[in-house]
């Protein structure tokens, strides 16, 4: 009796446990539970734990659908977008997100994140192109970039809300010239900067001739300077030789005559095939005679003996 009941016992535990274990399920700390009955949202489960539902799932009763908790991200890449003026832009961008939420996102997507980020893709690259389009070329590549992701970020909120969905942040990851316009902005430059060179090599020239002529000026009048003092010395050293000249003279006349008598014959004599022309009697040769000059006429005071003509 009790052998042939066993098997029944058996099958009664295994299905209390399938029913049990269809009953429950568990959400954890990185999403949030959505509990579908027949087609309704039954209750929306954001908070970990272990929960019950309906058992088994046919006849579409008690569903669980699982949808993130933690903030998501999409990239939006190769937008081509233009800026006042004509020049355009290749731009990728992404969007961080987290699902707000879990009830108005599975009323209006399904719960579908690729088709809320499809959506999400067609704003953004809307928003981008009217927020580029609003500014000029140097914009994105200047402190106002920061002010044109937070507009983006504001334009994508409102779309997102009906999504139920929350923006977290937007970022324009690269904002980058096409190739054409990249080429014509490397010419403009490059000639702005020839242009800048040939400025400053000009300005260099005139300030290399400004230096020069102050220069030139500056020596002139170092020149002249020094003219003058040389000539001032020169005539001091003039006078100073006068007096010591004078001196001597006035200490020994005689020396004196013989002494500028000398150096008359060496002036004289000094250059090789000097032929002299002059009587033996003449003053000039006094010294010739004797030592002393006493069979000549003694000089005149001051004066040195007279310098015969020289061929």
């Amino acid at each position: 009796m009790t052998s042939s009941r066993l098997p029944a016992i058996l099958i009664a535990l295994a299905v209390l446990l399938l029913i049990v274990y269809s009953s429950v399920f568990v959400v954890n700390a990185r999403e949030q539970a959505v509990v579908v009955r027949f087609g309704q949202i039954q209750d929306v489960k954001t908070e970990p734990g272990i929960y019950f539902k309906l058992p088994f799932g046919f006849m579409d009763a008690d569903r669980v659908q699982y949808v993130e908790k933690q903030a998501l991200r999409f990239d939006l890449d190769n937008i081509r977008v233009q800026v006042k003026g004509g020049a355009t832009f290749d731009v990728d961008a992404f969007v961080v997100y987290t699902i707000a939420d879990a009830r108005k996102f599975r009323e209006t997507v399904s719960g579908d994140r690729d088709a809320a980020e499809a959506r999400l893709r067609t704003r953004l690259d809307s928003s981008l192109r009217r927020v580029y389009g609003l500014r000029e070329f140097g914009a994105a590549l200047s402190d106002e970039r920061v002010s044109m992701m937070l507009e983006v970020r504001d334009d994508l909120h409102r779309d997102a809300e009906t999504l139920g969905l929350n923006i977290a942040d937007v970022r324009i990851r690269r904002t980058d010239l096409t190739q054409d316009v990249s080429q014509k902005t490397y010419d403009r430059m490059r000639a702005e900067r020839l242009a800048e060179a040939e400025l400053l090599r000009a300005e260099g020239t005139e300030e290399g001739q400004r230096r020069r002529a102050i220069a030139d000026r500056q020596v002139v009048e170092i020149v002249a300077d020094a003219s003058k003092d040389s000539e001032v010395l020169r005539g001091q050293g003039e006078a100073e030789r006068a007096r010591i000249f004078a001196d001597a003279f006035t200490r020994d006349p005689s020396f004196f005559a013989f002494y500028r008598s000398m150096a008359a014959y060496n002036a004289s004599l000094a250059s090789t095939g000097t032929t002299i022309v002059v009587s033996p009697n003449s003053e000039f040769f006094r010294y010739f005679n004797s030592a002393n000059g006493s069979t000549a006429a003694a000089p005149q005071a001051g004066a040195p003996a007279p310098a015969p003509s020289a061929k």
